[in-house]
């Protein structure tokens, strides 16, 4: 008697449902991908006791003939694909043709659906978890499916079991709602537990309708602490909206990331965006961010995931390029203008946030001043735009040496009252509090700045600018410094000499455990020349061969750029308070330091006014 036999349809079905059908939310997204597959405009889900007992969804699509009934709930039976080619060029959500199958075998599925364009006469068909007998028979229905799944793992006792509670169910299904509602702006959903009306989603094709309900879906924070973006290449588009580095989480659940229309989780695309924040994002901190890449179907397979969670694209190390580069320089874009509330400055084109519609302006600073202006320090502020501190100010057209030197000091000679167009976005600077904060005024009310982190910020993005251009600029010390090391040390510094070069840095080996500073890149020379060269040689040590610290070359200038900038306790003057406040206007990445902690904050007079209980 042979050993091998054919498995019964019921325990093939049921195997199959082990990896299609999860939870109730797997039945929910199988659903519902049919629904937009059949071209739906309104899609209704209707659930009890988080799904285990009851899902109910209800289209508007193209419906079926009754004939097609007991096929789409047969295995490996579909209308999306007939052919090799079409597996491979796939357009729709679903394509293998087993999830109805899968659900009927653990469940009493009763499918109802109409393809006429007149008339309510419909047809049902009845399953539950038998060996796939299919009763249909007439039922009226209007034009569109209407799929009921009842009593979930019925007749499978053991899956029952590793159900979570409802309440975490219903997490989770929601949670699916949400993807696709974000994935088909065009398409109306609605969501209803236990009779209560949690969703209602309208469509809408314009970028203000887009807006609210991505505002609805994740929330109406996360919308004004975001950024749209728009770029593409041939055959390939990004947009979408991500999060600025200030809306980090403290998990990765505020993420989505459509191929296509597809929600897909790729380890690919995860790595792009990691490397996109890994400048601005705190320690163990997560980016939040909504975003669609629409690629020509034949670079990207689809069928690698039995949920079709992943892909593969063709070519990933272009695709993991664009994706980050884009990222990248958007996130550089962001200044301090962007990141202002929409009450906070408005100019000729417009708010930074309109919350009603949803709609953010374009990136790239706010300009004030006259009309016409460029974005950047006024003429009054030019007078101390500099490399660093320290620098002598110099009067700028149509100030007077006098001018210069009072600016910013409480005088009475000087005028106190700016014209609200003329103010910059983080304002002008009042005093300093305790050698570590600037306290400023902008139209907003007040503005804070970690005076350390925000020159570590402008110090290390100067840096890696001359490195990528003609070379960060060195120059020689008076003296050189000698500096006692340990003798692996001593080895590091002579196999890297021309790393060092590139870095400003002139080091020679003077012993067995003594090397000799001799230059020093320009922008640091107000540093601990020692105490920066024995930091540098620890990163070389910790990143080991040449490969791995050629990729991490950002962190060792980030090390340089710490040592660079202006400490704690160090007593400014007003004038360079505010070169400090202009710079970050102009700088990438400004609002947070090189460990993606925030540089500055605001609050408004509004806010201030709750504090002291002011109107009450």
């Amino acid at each position: 008697m042979s050993r091998i036999h054919i498995l019964s349809s019921r325990l093939a079905n049921q195997i199959a449902a082990g990896e299609v059908v999860e939870r109730p939310a797997s039945v929910v997204k199988e659903v519902l991908e049919n629904s937009l597959d059949a071209g739906a405009t309104r899609v209704d889900v209707d659930v009890e006791a988080g799904g285990s007992k009851l899902i109910r969804i209800r289209d508007n699509g193209a419906g079926m003939a009754p004939d097609d009934l007991p096929l789409a709930l047969a295995r490996h039976a579909t209308s999306k694909i007939a052919s090799l080619e079409d597996l491979e060029r796939v357009s729709s959500l679903g394509f293998r043709g087993e999830a109805l199958a899968s659900i009927g075998s653990v469940s009493r599925l009763i499918l109802t659906s109409n393809a006429n364009e007149t008339g309510s006469e419909g047809s049902s068909a009845i399953c539950e978890g038998r060996d796939m007998e299919v009763l249909v028979k007439p039922a009226p229905h209007p034009r569109g499916t209407t799929v009921e799944v009842r009593d979930l793992f019925f007749n499978t006792p053991a899956r029952r079991k590793f159900m979570r509670t409802e309440k975490t169910e219903f997490n989770h299904l929601e949670e699916v709602v949400k993807r696709l509602a974000l994935s088909r702006f065009d398409v109306a959903f609605s969501l209803r537990h236990n009779g209560r009306v949690l969703h209602n989603l309208k469509p809408g094709g314009s970028q203000a309708e887009r807006q609210r309900r991505v505002a609805s879906v994740c929330g109406p924070a996360f919308m004004e602490q975001a950024i749209y973006i728009e770029t593409d290449r041939p055959e390939l588009k990004l947009w979408g909206w991500v999060g600025l580095p200030t809306f980090s989480r403290s998990q990765a659940d505020l993420q989505y990331f459509f191929v296509n229309g597809r929600v897909i989780r790729d380890k690919l695309v995860a790595h792009a965006v990691k490397q996109a924040y890994r400048d601005v994002l705190y320690h163990g901190r997560h980016p939040a961010f909504v975003l669609y890449l629409e690629v020509d179907p034949g670079q990207v397979d689809v069928n690698v995931h039995p949920t079709k969670h992943e892909v593969r694209f063709r070519d990933g190390r272009e695709v993991h390029n664009f994706i980050f580069s884009s990222l990248h320089r958007a996130l550089a874009d962001v200044r301090p203008a962007d990141q202002l509330p929409e009450h906070a400055l408005a100019t000729g084109d417009g708010q930074v946030i309109n919350t009603e519609t949803g709609e953010i302006r374009e990136q790239g600073g706010l300009t004030w001043g006259a009309p016409g202006a460029s974005t950047g320090a006024t003429q009054r502020d030019a007078a101390y735009a500099g490399v660093g501190f320290g620098y002598q100010p110099q009067a700028a057209p149509g100030q007077s040496a006098a001018q210069v030197a009072a600016y910013g000091q409480l005088h009475p000679e000087l005028p106190q009252q700016h014209a609200e167009e003329d103010i910059p976005p983080l304002g002008y600077a009042l005093a300093q509090l305790k050698g570590i904060y600037i306290l400023a005024e902008n139209a907003l009310g007040l503005v804070l700045v970690d005076m350390h982190a925000a020159h570590e910020r402008i110090t290390y993005e100067r840096l890696k600018t001359a490195r990528d251009a003609e070379g960060i600029r060195s120059q020689p010390l008076l003296v050189p410094q000698s500096v006692a090391v340990s003798q692996r040390e001593v080895q590091v510094a002579a196999d890297n000499t021309e790393l060092f070069q590139r870095l400003g840095l002139a080091v020679d080996v003077a012993g067995e455990e003594s090397l000799v500073i001799r230059q020093i890149p320009v922008n640091l020379r107000d540093s601990d020349v020692e105490l920066l060269l024995r930091d540098v040689l620890a990163d070389l040590i910790e990143f080991g061969s040449s490969e791995r610290i050629e990729a991490h070359l950002d962190e060792i200038l980030s090390t340089m750029a710490c040592h660079g900038s202006v400490r704690a306790n160090r007593r400014l003057t007003i004038p360079e308070m505010n070169a400090l406040l202009r710079d970050m206007e102009e700088t990438e990445r400004s609002g947070q330091c090189n460990h993606g902690r925030p540089t500055w904050t605001q609050m408004s007079l509004d806010e201030l006014d709750k504090l002291f209980l002011r109107g009450r």
